[in-house]
């Protein structure tokens, strides 16, 4: 069965790059609306196996733009596919209808609005990775912004750019609506994030226009995991649990 639950880290986490935990890790899982008593804890050893990376490394793409998309796995045995949510199909494979595989990658060559949405890599046993949301958009700007969480403590690069113009022109960006600061080269660096920088940004280029708007996500010690396990008697069993996504 697929379950939220929320995971109390047990043992000091090894290395965690991009939210994302490589290493093997005990952890508490707690069902969600149960007491958190220790009655109700299961120990488990957790590993997430595949995450989904985009090259180039970004959340927004003009349209027409090459996009390619990987599944990193710990596992290369496991076999992997693919899909996409997007507005009009649902759980969608790269290579039918949409995309080309090669090798390892699923490259998108040119890349159009109807091609915004959800995606993710999947093995046989269910999803195994994190999700990225891909906008593509018909305007003159976009929003170069991390793919990824970002861990607390990090330096997070902003970049406002157009499709034909140099990507150094001045720039105003926006966190939830609200202007926080304009750049005379289109670059905004946010030092040390918290999670108060947690938000949905967007910029706009003067005589250009603005970009579509792109969530930031800001991670910490405390994570809360999407997992498999089967499940009785309110508890998890004493197996091993897949992490299929991790914010």
């Amino acid at each position: 069965s697929f379950f939220n639950f929320n995971l109390a880290v047990r043992k000091t986490i090894t290395e965690l790059v991009s939210g994302l935990v490589f290493f093997f890790n005990l952890w508490v899982c707690n069902h969600v609306g149960f007491d958190n008593d220790k009655k109700n804890n299961q120990f488990f050893i957790l590993t997430l196996t595949a995450r989904l990376t985009v090259s180039p490394s970004s959340s927004q793409f003009f349209i027409r733009d090459f996009v390619s998309l990987s599944c990193e796995e710990d596992d290369s045995s496991a076999g992997w596919t693919l899909r996409r949510n997007t507005s009009t199909r649902q759980r969608t494979q790269c290579g039918l209808r949409w995309g080309r595989l090669d090798g390892s990658s699923c490259n998108i060559s040119y890349i159009f609005t109807w091609d915004s949405g959800v995606y993710w890599c999947e093995s046989r046993e269910g999803p195994i990775s994190n999700m990225v949301n891909l906008t593509v958009t018909g305007g003159s700007v976009i929003l170069q912004s991390p793919v990824l969480p970002v861990m607390e403590g990090d330096d997070v690069t902003l970049l406002c750019k157009t499709k034909t113009t140099p990507s150094n022109l001045p720039a105003a960006f926006y966190k939830d609506g609200s202007l926080i600061r304009k750049q005379p080269t289109g670059h905004m660096t946010i030092q040390h994030v918290s999670r108060s920088d947690e938000g949905l940004y967007k910029c706009d280029i003067g005589g250009h226009g603005e970009s579509p708007s792109s969530w930031i996500t800001v991670t910490g010690d405390t994570l809360t995991c999407l997992c498999f396990c089967s499940f009785q008697h309110s508890q998890c069993d004493d197996n091993l649990m897949t992490v299929f996504a991790l914010f």
